[in-house]
């Protein structure tokens, strides 16, 4: 048990180290990201030293459940093409340059329409792809506009993080905890509607507050040039988009697992936008791109973490902590727990380890665990830019277009923003559970 400890913990203390001070490498012209090949690595030395058991590895990677890692790799995947798809036809920024338009001089009506067109496109997209779309276009807008982007930032950051709760597509860390419990999706919906919207709303008032004196200058009128490419693909993919999440409410109903209907509809998608693309003598541009820009780095990574928690699991790590964490206040003691130590590995690892440790619980206790650990992994998101790969991709961004956010403008905003938010999630949590 101990050389298990020490394997994992030291995995984990490379992979946060990678993550804030050399998140890539350059090999042969192109970036690598190093946070997969630590974990990598960690998983190789697990199963050599048989800690891991290969038995139980293969397994947990061929069974035929609903928590198959490669079928919760699949529906993350087919649901990230869908919307990559509608990003590059140029969808999001022409909807945020819309809503740049109709605030007029007002940075408060900007604010609004910014934060209410993020928790909208998160809600029914991916939350990370709108972060990264916004964040360019709020960069380049303030730039020019001469205002603070920092609001707009922080308002757009927290929001993909919050509102990417409402259903169990938002975020893969919602796809893999809810899909282990076995959580549907119109039962998952319902327990996290309310939560969602009442920390949203929570989020939205403490944002305001903190940033209302810079929202109350004036701006200059914005008129933008952005435009949709292709109305045949943008149709098309909104199509499809529409289709897929009807089939996933009903998936349960007609008895077809939710990542066999996302991929379905992923396939059904990149057949017709062929086809279009074909008839319009187009050199399936949407198309490539749309697949070079899927984070394929995520399969070593997820798979990795996947190994570990078989490590941990086997070893009976994973009953002991669970057993730390249970009791009467499961919400708040698996809420907190979560949204800490997403801070400390990042929000994928994080919901990995923890959808095995509420397993010895009462049926009750087990979903009220499974539910908090969604919340806080979340919401822990926007702590500190390790809390999920977004953050580091979102300072990224800030950091090519001369915005001064740096760690601790991230820290400083994401506490003042995330505690309070948590709190009212966990609080809403406690009544509808």
């Amino acid at each position: 048990m101990i050389a298990s400890i020490v394997i994992v913990a030291v995995t984990f203390v490379l992979l946060t180290a990678s993550i804030l001070f050399f998140p890539t490498v350059k090999i042969c012209g192109r970036k690598i990201g190093l946070y997969w090949v630590i974990a990598l690595l960690g998983a190789i030395i697990l199963v050599i030293f048989s800690l891991a058991p290969i038995s139980k590895v293969w397994q947990n990677l061929t069974a035929n459940t609903a928590i198959n890692p490669l079928k919760i790799l699949a529906l993350f995947f087919s649901m990230t093409f869908i919307s990559v798809f509608l990003d590059e036809t140029g969808l999001f920024r022409f909807l945020a340059e819309k809503a740049a338009s109709g605030a007029k001089t007002s940075q408060i009506s900007l604010f609004f329409i910014l934060y209410l067109l993020t928790a909208i496109l998160t809600v029914f997209t991916s939350n990370d792809i709108v972060i990264l779309t916004l964040t360019p276009f709020i960069c380049f807008f303030c730039k020019n506009a001469e205002i603070d982007p920092v609001p707009y930032l922080v308002g757009e950051f927290a929001a993909a993080n919050t509102w990417s709760m409402m259903l169990i597509i938002g975020n893969p860390t919602n796809i893999y905890l809810g899909t282990f419990a076995g959580i549907t999706f119109t039962e998952y919906f319902k327990v996290m509607a309310l939560p969602t919207v009442l920390s949203g709303i929570a989020e939205l008032a403490v944002i305001l507050l903190l940033f209302y004196k810079k929202l109350k200058k004036p701006l200059s009128p914005y008129r933008g040039n952005a435009k949709i490419e292709s109305k045949a693909n943008l149709i098309i993919g909104l199509i499809h988009i529409f289709i897929c999440i009807i089939f996933l409410v009903i998936s349960e109903y007609i008895g077809v697992e939710m990542w066999l209907v996302s991929v379905i509809c992923a396939a059904s998608l990149l057949l017709s936008s062929s086809a279009a693309e074909l008839f319009a003598k187009n050199k399936h541009k949407y198309l490539l791109t749309s697949v070079s820009r899927l984070p394929f780095q995520l399969i070593p990574f997820f798979i990795s973490m996947a190994v570990i928690v078989v490590c941990l699991d086997h070893q009976g790590i994973s009953q002991k902590l669970g057993e730390f964490l249970g009791g009467s206040a499961t919400l708040w003691t698996y809420g907190g727990a979560s949204f800490i130590i997403a801070n400390l590995i990042n929000n994928i690892p994080m919901s990995i380890l923890f959808s095995a440790l509420p397993v010895g619980l009462s049926q009750a206790a087990y979903y009220r665990a499974v539910y908090a650990s969604i919340v806080g992994s979340n919401i822990g998101a926007f702590l500190t830019p390790i809390g999920a790969l977004a953050g580091i991709m979102f300072t990224e961004l800030t950091d090519r277009y001369n915005v001064k956010y740096g760690f601790t403008e991230f820290i400083k905003y994401g506490a003042i923003v995330s505690l309070p938010t948590l709190a009212v999630a966990i609080l809403s949590l406690s009544f509808v559970i």
